[in-house]
């Protein structure tokens, strides 16, 4: 079994650029590759969790900053700025959270009160729905 990974293979694996396999690695997010005779970068499945990782932080709202200290985190960093960073991206979170379940509700209200208007008047032009969407907004 090769677990060995050409820069390529790895972008392809984790769904980004070579360029940002490049820029990770010169970004100190990724350990530098060793290379082949060839000149060729080979990466082992720890890259592949790693980017793959980074994405799910960046999609959570973190920087790449804030990544590369998570990354770096090897029982010597300093403790409580990780708690500090980890427990403000979590508090960002539970209040996103809580807007989205808000505008959640507010979606479904408005497909109940369509639904119910389509039973009502199957054939209607015009969406009662629509106008009260574009008054309370």
């Amino acid at each position: 079994m090769n677990d060995s990974f050409r820069i390529g293979e790895v972008a392809e694996r984790c769904e980004v650029s070579i360029d940002t396999v490049r820029y990770y690695e010169r970004r100190k997010l990724l350990p530098e590759a060793p290379r082949t005779a060839g000149g060729y970068r080979l990466f082992g499945p720890e890259a592949i969790e790693r980017i793959t990782f980074i994405k799910q932080a960046q999609e959570l709202g973190f920087t790449l900053e804030e990544i590369s200290t998570l990354l770096s985190a090897d029982g010597t960093s300093d403790c409580r700025h990780l708690h500090d960073l980890l427990d403000a991206k979590l508090a960002d979170l539970d209040s996103r959270l809580k807007a989205l379940q808000t505008f959640r509700r507010k979606l479904k209200h408005y497909l109940d009160e369509c639904e119910t208007e389509l039973r009502q008047r199957p054939d209607s032009v015009s969406c009662p729905v629509a106008i009260e969407i574009a008054h309370r907004t």
